[in-house]
């Protein structure tokens, strides 16, 4: 098997372990409580996880965690503020749907792009307008203010 093709089916079998653990952290009645435990420690380690991924901009935060994950297909284009992100197909979204009525798009993809997003730029605003679990997309607008800001892991 070469190394793409491993590659992919790790990417799926990654998305349906995210999956099946939304499912039953929703039946447990706890996914709202541990996707906000989840998020404030991103929070904490946004920028280090941002650094280990090899990532030191806001946008590369999208394309590269696509590049690994395999997830989301993410598009991006300019705004006079910063950008929006959009995807109209993801693998762990559609997996989650076909498993269960939880979305795991808090939990296993926005809070995490979000603690990387503000852990590189501090006083950047991450605002989701709609997820792909509710709706045909997901769209997630990024405004870049405070460019010259050092990062930091401080802001939520």
């Amino acid at each position: 098997m070469e190394t793409e093709e491993k590659l992919k089916k790790l990417q799926v079998f990654y998305a349906a372990v995210l999956a099946d653990t939304t499912m039953h952290y929703g039946q447990a009645g706890i996914l709202e409580e541990v996707s906000e435990k989840k998020y404030q420690e991103q929070l904490k380690t946004g920028l280090a996880l941002a650094s280990r991924l090899g990532i030191s901009e806001a946008k590369d935060v999208f394309e590269k965690t696509q590049e690994i994950y395999g997830c989301a297909d993410w598009h991006l284009e300019n705004t006079t503020e910063g950008f929006v992100a959009k995807c109209q197909n993801c693998l762990l979204c559609q997996i989650s749907k076909q498993k269960s009525q939880f979305s795991p798009c808090e939990i296993f993809c926005l809070s995490p792009l979000k603690a990387m997003t503000l852990g590189l730029k501090p006083q950047a605003e991450f605002l989701v307008k709609q997820t792909l679990f509710t709706k045909e997309a997901c769209v997630v607008e990024v405004k870049l203010s405070g460019e010259e800001d050092e990062p930091s892991n401080t802001k939520g």
